[in-house]
Parts: structure tokens; C-alpha cells; sequence
């Protein structure tokens, strides 16, 4: 992920040690956390799983009807892991491991064919339009891969090669590309079209469909792999949640910087004002299958669900407990009330932006040069994120917090910059 960072510490004299005993405490607050976490990357595997088979039945039988089955699991899977965004920032086991399952943008040439005016190569991207699918050995200077075979495995070894965070080869991208296709639309109605027959050895459109496929099996395999390494990391004794519950203090400090960071710097900023800045749908989220809009509206409910301590399962089962909503509000219910009102907003916003995807205009439309009402709609999200990030700069300071650092964007903070 391609994040510009400007740090705003918020520091104080006054630590936890000086909080006398409240109802809820940090420790149930950092439990929570942690059995919410557990819950959405296991809903996450699920909802891979189920897309791993609609990946099979693709294969097996190249139609309309089973790729359309494959791109609703696709879709479907993205619900609960956008969900899980907010365990990003502030975990490093989570943060180091975010890229090799949602890592985006992607030069889509390093993996399949693309069209004509995506060029053939590129000063900064060696593996520009490397085309794995079509090349059975792919290399520049010193990087070589052998992909005789597409395994997971070398898979893996193509993510970020040549040093490039464009190289993205794995994870939820890389699979939508090759279920959709490149979007060639820009801020035109329409998603990526790519044809059923494009796996069909039988009758292939695209050439190489046994080669497609092999790689859309095997980062579909790759996917389910990852989650579950996640899984195990927030299960009881597992890495991350042994590293967020050992010290409650600093486990709630990682919970604010988690939820400061996606909402300013990386969703605000990064994800959302950069396209709107450049009308670039090349800036949107889920690009090929024109799901942006739920792929921002699920981190949005994700911020809400660690904050108030509540995540609804993709089985319609409740996981909540003590809260940092809670914990706050013990502490002041003026500063309480005013989070609550910000997030609430947030969410109406994103809520409007959803309809209207939903309505009338996809998200890339929605960011287009002169397209004024659909500029307004996303703006009204991003004021939304910037709102309540003030805000919880005031939940900071009400608990008396130091070292919370919450990430900014050039999109934010220096817009001048974007444009260099």
C-alpha cells in the first residue's frame, strides 16, 4: 500500500496509571478488540472459502452464469475483511501482513494481457507488462522467476518484485482483475467485461486459459492461506493478540491509532480525496468490479465496530463486549456524545454515497471531472472522516493518551504536492 505519512503525536503527562478505577477497563476494552478481530478474519476465511469454490466450479465450467457466481463471491468476501481494516494500523503482525492480501494499486500487465493503450513499459516498473499468464519465465537485471507451473508459491515470489509496490500478485486484486478484466471506462458507466471464455480451454478468447486459470486457482488457494495465518494470530495464544492484550494501556493506544489512521491518512486521504483530487478512477479502491463504494462503506462500519466494541457476523451472530465508547464516555460524556454524533454522520454519508452507486452512478463516476453532485457525495464522506478524526484527537486528550500517532496523507495536509 502506497501511503504518504505525516505523524501528529499527541502526547501527555498523565498516563492510565493516574486514571482511577472505572467500570470498564482497559484490559476488557483490548479483549473485545481482540475477539472482534477473531471474528472478522474468520468471517473473512469463510466467505474465501466460499469464493475458492466458486473459483472450481469456474474452471471446471467456463460460463456466464458460474463467473457471475465467482464475481458475487468476490464481492461478498470483501464485506467482512474491509471490516477488519481498522486491526491494520497500530498492529504491526497485521500491518506487515495487509500487502500480500490487499495491497492496491496494481500494474495488471505483470500478471495478464492488457490493452493496447497500457503501453509496454514503464521507467519505474520493470515487470511493467511482464504478462505472467502468457510467459512461462519472467525476469529484469538480477530478478528471474521461473513460472512454468503458477503455484501460490511463485506467486508469492512475484508480490512487489523488483522492488515495486505496483507488483501486486496476490491477494483480493489480483483475483478481481482476473475475474473482471481491466475497466476501460474511465469515468464512464461500466465495469471490467473479461468473457467466461477467457477460461475455457475448450474455446479461448484471451489465449493461455489453462495458464488463467492455474493463476486464479492458486491466488484464490494463496488468499485462503493467508487468512488463515490471520485467524491463528488473534486466536487465544496467537501472536497478535498476545501482543495487544499484554499491555492493556498501550493496547488501547494502538486501538485509537488504528482508528485515526484509517479514517484520516489512509481512507480519507489515500483511498478516497487523492481520486477525487485527480478524477482518476485508476485511485479507486475495487477498481475492476466497480465496488468501491462498499469497499469504503465497510471500513467505515469496521471504525464503528471497534470503537463501540460491537461487529455483527456474517451469520447475523453478535460479537461485542466492553467498549472504548464506553471507556470514554466514563471519562467525559460531552467528548462521548460528540464521537458518537461525528461517527454517526460519517456513516449517514458513506450510507448516501452507497445508494447512490447503487442508484444511479458507479464510485468513478462519481469522482469525474465535472460530475459536481457526485463530487459532493464523496466530499461529504471525507469531511466526515476528517470530523470524527478531530474528534478523537479530543478522546485522546480526554484520556490523557501519549504516543497515539495517527497517519496523514499529502492528499489532506499538502494537496499542492499531489500535483507535482
Amino acid at each position: 500500500m502506497r501511503i504518504s505519512i505525516l505523524s501528529a503525536a499527541f502526547c501527555a503527562l498523565a498516563g492510565f496509571a493516574s486514571i482511577p478505577a472505572l467500570a470498564v477497563e482497559p484490559a476488557a476494552i483490548v479483549r473485545t478488540y481482540s475477539d472482534i478481530a477473531l471474528a472478522g478474519y474468520e468471517d473473512s476465511l469463510t466467505t474465501a472459502k466460499a469464493l475458492d469454490a466458486a473459483v472450481d466450479a469456474l474452471i471446471a465450467r467456463p460460463s456466464p452464469e458460474t463467473l457471475d457466481a465467482a464475481r458475487k463471491a468476490w464481492i461478498a468476501a470483501r464485506v467482512p475483511y474491509q471490516q477488519t481494516e481498522a486491526f491494520r494500523f497500530g498492529n504491526a503482525i497485521v500491518d506487515e501482513w495487509e500487502g500480500r492480501v490487499n495491497a492496491w494499486p496494481l500494474d495488471e500487465g505483470l500478471i495478464d494481457y492488457v490493452d493496447a493503450n497500457y503501453g509496454t513499459e514503464s521507467d519505474s516498473n520493470p515487470f511493467y507488462a511482464a504478462n505472467v499468464i502468457a510467459n512461462t519465465k519472467v525476469g529484469a537485471g538480477s530478478d528471474e522467476v521461473d513460472a512454468a507451473t503458477i503455484t501460490p508459491e511463485v506467486i508469492q515470489s512475484l508480490q512487489e518484485i523488483g522492488g515495486s509496490e505496483a507488483n501486486v500478485a496476490s491477494g483480493y486484486h489480483a483475483i478481481e482483475f482476473l475475474l473482471w478484466g481491466q475497466d476501460l471506462n474511465g469515468t464512464g458507466a461500466g465495469a471490467g467485461s473479461r468473457p467466461a471464455t477467457d477460461f475455457d480451454t475448450v474455446n479461448c478468447s484471451g489465449g493461455h486459459c489453462e495458464r488463467r486459470a492455474e493463476y486464479l486457482k492458486a491466488a484464490s488457494d494463496l488468499l485462503v492461506a493467508d487468512l488463515e495465518e490471520m485467524v491463528a494470530n488473534w486466536k487465544e495464544g496467537g501472536e497478535a493478540r498476545k501482543a495487544i492484550e499484554g499491555d492493556p494501556a498501550a493496547g488501547v493506544s494502538a486501538i485509537l491509532t488504528g482508528l485515526g489512521s484509517l479514517s484520516y491518512g489512509e481512507l480519507a486521504g489515500e483511498r478516497m480525496k487523492l481520486g477525487l483530487l485527480l478524477h482518476d478512477p485508476e485511485e479507486e479502491h475495487d477498481c475492476f468490479s466497480d465496488n468501491t463504494h462498499n469497499s469504503h462503506y465497510n471500513d467505515i462500519v469496521g471504525i464503528n465496530n471497534v470503537y463501540h466494541g460491537r461487529y455483527v457476523r456474517v451469520d447475523g451472530s453478535v460479537v461485542e463486549g466492553p467498549s472504548l465508547a464506553g471507556f470514554v464516555r466514563e471519562k467525559d460524556a460531552a467528548v462521548a456524545d460528540e464521537m458518537d454524533a461525528k461517527l454517526a454522520a460519517t456513516l449517514k454519508a458513506a450510507e448516501a454515497m452507497k445508494a447512490r452507486a447503487e442508484t444511479k452512478e458507479a464510485y468513478d463516476q462519481m469522482i469525474g471531472e465535472g460530475n459536481a453532485d457526485g463530487n459532493a457525495v464523496v466530499q461529504a464522506v471525507i469531511d466526515g472522516l476528517v470530523a470524527q478524526t478531530r474528534s478523537l484527537e479530543r478522546v485522546i486528550a480526554s484520556l490523557n493518551l501519549g504516543d497515539v500517532t495517527i497517519e496523514g496523507s499529502d492528499s489532506l495536509d499538502n494537496p499542492d504536492a499531489v500535483f507535482q
